[in-house]
């Protein structure tokens, strides 16, 4: 049988709409920044984005049953100019806060959009890069997975009450989806810091790093503008 069939996966093949769908709202976040904090990268962003799109959807439309290093490498590097671009921005939203420049309410919602494409960008890494990726967490026995960046509760809940155990990995089988490193990033990005989830491999825990460093940085300039808005 064929490993593209999706009847060969271990367990269901993976949905590709959300994953495409939160890079379309991180592109469309970041077209719509101030114009003095995304300049002319805007468009860059978004044509890339559209040109990234195309080979990801034409190898797996629906799910993700074709492994294809095309399709893979049109996502992650439509993610890294995304997250890099952001980063741009990042970094002259805290010069405007700092020196107090610009529309108080438009430099406060311009830091909002860089922190929820932050969320979205790392959620597409984290996705990626554990476990071999999307099709191979699905679609290979566990055995042969490579080993995982990333525990989350369901690999633990073996011990569990029943209904709790019922949808642990052990019994369902179940892998993580896009939406599982979604609100894991946000956590991350809120708490700074490992919530339900625990980082296992040294690259994972200097990518929750980096995020966690960028967000507490944002947040408290947020803050310390809001309160000088305010009075």
């Amino acid at each position: 049988m064929s490993p593209q069939d999706p009847a060969a996966f271990r367990t269901r093949p993976e949905h590709r709409w959300p994953v495409v769908i939160a890079l379309a709202v991180g592109a469309g976040l970041y077209a719509v920044l101030p114009s003095e904090a995304s300049g002319a990268l805007r468009y860059v962003v978004v044509g890339v984005g559209i040109l990234c799109a195309i080979p990801m959807v034409v190898t797996n439309p629906s799910r993700l049953t074709r492994e294809s290093r095309w399709g893979r490498g049109f996502a992650l590097a439509f993610t890294a100019l995304l997250l890099l671009a952001n980063q741009v921005a990042f970094g002259l939203l805290v010069l405007q806060l700092l020196r107090g420049e610009g529309d108080g309410a438009a430099t406060l919602l311009g830091a909002a959009q860089v922190w929820a494409i932050n969320v979205i960008g790392y959620a597409v890494v984290y996705w990626e890069m554990d476990r071999g990726g999307p099709i191979a967490r699905r679609r290979d026995p566990r055995d042969a997975l490579p080993p995982a960046d990333f525990q989350f509760p369901q690999d633990s809940d073996r011990d569990a009450v029943s209904e709790v155990r019922r949808r642990s990995s052990d019994v369902e089988d179940w892998a993580p989806g896009y939406v599982d490193y979604l609100y894991f990033s946000a956590s991350n990005a809120m708490a700074f810091s490992p919530t339900d989830v625990m980082p296992l491999s040294s690259r994972a825990k200097l990518f929750m790093m980096v995020q966690a460093i960028s967000g507490f940085i944002l947040l408290a300039l947020v803050i310390a503008r809001s309160v000088n808005i305010l009075n």
